[in-house]
């Protein structure tokens, strides 16, 4: 059985796709409700599943009137994607933010889940074993090389 926070992660990746906007609107005391959970799950749902590493943007608004906005960020041009690539990992990226964007070029069907799997591997501090912060140099280095090798087919 799944527990709580896939269950709503599922339900909000479903509407998500059934937003012709590509984005959503939601209350989240409403949403709370609806899955008998305390609002702070949802809190959790949205600022660990829903990272601009994994390719959306969440914007919030407190109060009485206050809402979350979740917008899927397309991939679609080759240029934009670089774009994206480049400025997510920078001079250096740690190991989740790494994966994260791993995890999104896969959900996107950009590259295999064999590919993610051999980029993982190599990018892993398990296999990294340098102090910090030269890691997570040499993560961003070979995790910009392997995806421009891959997404230049």
């Amino acid at each position: 059985m799944r527990n709580v926070s896939e269950i709503i992660e599922q339900y909000l990746k479903h509407i998500l796709q059934q937003s012709p906007e590509g984005s959503i609107e939601i209350q989240r005391n409403e949403l709370a409700d609806q899955f008998q959970c305390v609002p702070s799950q949802i809190n959790y749902v949205i600022s660990t599943r829903f990272t601009l590493e994994k390719g959306y943007v969440v914007e919030s608004k407190r109060g009485g009137g206050g809402y979350i906005r979740i917008q899927k960020i397309e991939l679609n041009a080759y240029g934009s994607l670089l774009d994206t690539i480049m400025t997510t990992i920078r001079e250096s990226i740690d190991q989740a933010s790494a994966e994260g964007l791993i995890y999104r070029l896969e959900e996107g069907r950009l590259i295999s889940r064999r590919e993610a799997a051999i980029i993982k591997a190599a990018i892993s501090r398990d296999v990294l074993q340098f102090k910090l912060p030269l890691r997570d140099e040499v993560r961003a280095r070979i995790l910009k090389a392997m995806l421009i090798s891959l997404l230049s087919k």
